[in-house]
């Protein structure tokens, strides 16, 4: 009887585990793809740190103490708020909707008109705001020396200890931490392809194919350039009742190209951050996605379309501290 001899070459088995190596290898490589990851959040002075958080959740920065800058950046609810328009400090209710504070360190430019260049900035005109807080930088600076807490923390995280420069650069500091990456999108980008369903990668791909991406880019998925808000229509005259809040960039440059003109926002953790747009006159997320794709690209959504693109923008919600 002649012996059983293996057919296969000698190197045949260690060629198809390299195969599946290099297969497996692949699977968990970042995917090429027009959107990115949230970064980490940046090292920063953890003393710096935790004062901006004291800062943040600190009514006394407000002329008569009702308001801090949690009131209406609420951490618990995607660091917005429920409400079309938050309150000032007078209980009156503020000319546009609450964005989030979640990641707007990654926009270029700060509040729905672009006013502010930096965190910094939008700290000081928010604090000064007559609408807002209502402050002014002599009582915030006093309120805070007289705070033996404060001082101590101050003295220890800044040689100059407390002025007005330390009290923005803390709460910039912290603000800068309020990043959430882990996304399932953000895993998916990352290569876990399985993560998403296939509903969902379809709503992505519709997200790109009708041209949802053209403005919601970046790694902030939007935060990172100005647009017209009706391009195809003029929603602010079908929605009635315009305000000067509703001009927009014009209200800044007086350019009448600007006119209706905002910040494109972020679309990260959009389903935690209702109601929508400057004026909070969507309620839902399918109230924004039939809105935009009638005044922005033209054209009337299927109920197919609508639902695959909200489950895909469900897959943008991230972590803070690692929870969700």
């Amino acid at each position: 009887m002649l012996p059983m001899i293996d057919p296969r070459p000698p190197a045949l088995c260690t060629v198809v585990l390299l195969l599946c190596a290099v297969a497996a290898k692949s699977i968990a490589a970042p995917l090429d793809q027009p959107l990115k990851p949230l970064p980490d959040p940046p090292q920063a002075d953890p003393r710096r740190i935790e004062l901006g958080r004291q800062l943040f959740h600190d009514a006394r920065l407000s002329i008569n103490n009702t308001l801090s800058c949690a009131s209406c950046h609420r951490l618990d609810h995607g660091g917005a708020d429920d409400r079309a328009r938050s309150v000032g400090f007078d209980g009156r209710p503020l000319l546009v909707n609450t964005p989030t504070v979640f990641n707007a360190a990654l926009n270029f430019r700060q509040f729905w008109d672009g006013r502010a260049d930096t965190l910094e900035e939008q700290g000081s005109a928010v604090i000064t705001s007559p609408h807002e807080m209502g402050s002014d930088w002599q009582s915030v600076l006093q309120r805070i020396k007289d705070d033996p807490g404060y001082r101590e923390r101050f003295s220890a995280a800044y040689p100059d200890a407390v002025t007005k420069a330390n009290i923005l650069g803390a709460l910039a500091d912290f603000q800068r931490t309020l990043l959430t990456p882990g996304s399932r999108f953000d895993r998916y980008l990352q290569g876990d392809t399985g993560i998403l369903t296939l509903d969902e990668k379809y709503g992505y791909q519709r997200f790109k194919d009708y041209g949802c991406i053209a403005c919601h880019q970046g790694v902030n998925i939007g935060g990172n350039m100005f647009q017209k808000f009706g391009v195809f229509g003029d929603y602010i005259a079908d929605r009635g009742n315009p305000t000067k809040a509703d001009l927009g960039r014009f209200n800044i440059t007086r350019d009448d190209a600007d006119r209706a003109v905002f910040k494109v926002p972020s679309l990260r953790n959009v389903a935690l951050t209702a109601p929508y747009f400057h004026d909070g006159s969507a309620p839902t997320l399918e109230r924004a996605v039939d809105v935009m794709f009638q005044y922005q690209l033209g054209r009337i959504p299927s109920e197919e379309d609508r639902t695959l693109i909200v489950l895909f923008l469900k897959t943008l919600t991230g972590q803070w501290k690692s929870q969700p």
